[in-house]
């Protein structure tokens, strides 16, 4: 029997890319998203394809209800949750730290961090042994710019990841006891149109030089570390952290 992943931002680049490949490794699949259904019926699709069920749920990981909701959905859907994959993330456009707004820092904060531990919450009163679950497993998508800092661009969203961290620790060591695991990847520059989100679609090229391996990463390779640490073969890793970033 298939096991249940939960994605959340799966309509687009690393959200995406983990949903196909947990169809192709055998997970039935919700696709959390927030504005594009065209996009996320797309990727519906492909899971589908992949030999899969797929369920598309709207919702805004920033708002309380819509995150009940969607948990909600999933339950009524599929049944038991085995895996929450954590990847809805808000960024604005490159700015100095001065020229941000107060807006636009809370909106970072409520989607980055707010959004996450809402969606571990819900998480854990299903999977965790303390209330009748069978455990399971919960993958943080962070970034390198939690250690990075992101000066002149993002630091409002590097500070929401350096947050995530804390909350991958805390809560892994919270609930390790109880049968859940909880690790988070940290992406650094990838292909996504995150960038373009930013006010820079050719980033990736600009930045590439600066990465040991020199070229940017691809969703793909960002989905196989957290599918690694959705699976088995990761039985005794928790509170990790797996950079994905070509050595930077």
């Amino acid at each position: 029997m298939r096991e249940v992943m939960l994605v959340t931002g799966a309509s687009r680049g690393i959200g995406a890319a983990t949903a196909v490949l947990a169809a192709e490794r055998g997970y039935d699949v919700a696709i959390g998203y927030r504005q594009d259904p065209g996009a996320a019926e797309s990727v519906a699709g492909q899971v589908r394809g992949a030999g899969a069920r797929a369920l598309t749920i709207r919702a805004d990981v920033a708002d309380e209800e819509d995150v009940e909701r969607m948990f909600a959905a999933v339950d009524a859907e599929f049944g038991t949750l085995a895996v929450l994959v954590n990847n809805a993330g808000s960024l604005g456009l490159q700015r100095r730290l001065e020229e941000m707004a107060a807006e636009r820092v809370e909106r970072t904060l409520r989607v980055n961090v707010l959004g996450v531990f809402m969606c571990c919450r819900a998480a854990v009163r299903r999977m965790s042994t303390r209330h009748g679950g069978a455990g399971g497993r919960i993958v943080n998508v962070s970034s390198v710019a939690s250690r990075l800092g992101s000066a002149g661009e993002y630091i409002d969203y590097a500070a929401s990841k350096s947050a995530v961290d804390t909350l991958t620790l805390g809560l892994a060591h919270e609930v390790a006891e109880e049968g859940i695991r909880v690790n988070a990847v940290r992406p650094g520059i990838i292909y996504t149109r995150i960038h373009a989100l930013g006010g820079e679609p050719g980033r990736v090229d600009r930045l590439k030089a600066r990465v040991p391996m020199k070229r940017g990463g691809e969703a793909s390779e960002v989905a196989r570390a957290i599918l690694w640490l959705a699976s088995d073969e990761s039985s005794y890793t928790t509170g990790s952290f797996l950079d994905v970033a070509g050595g930077r």
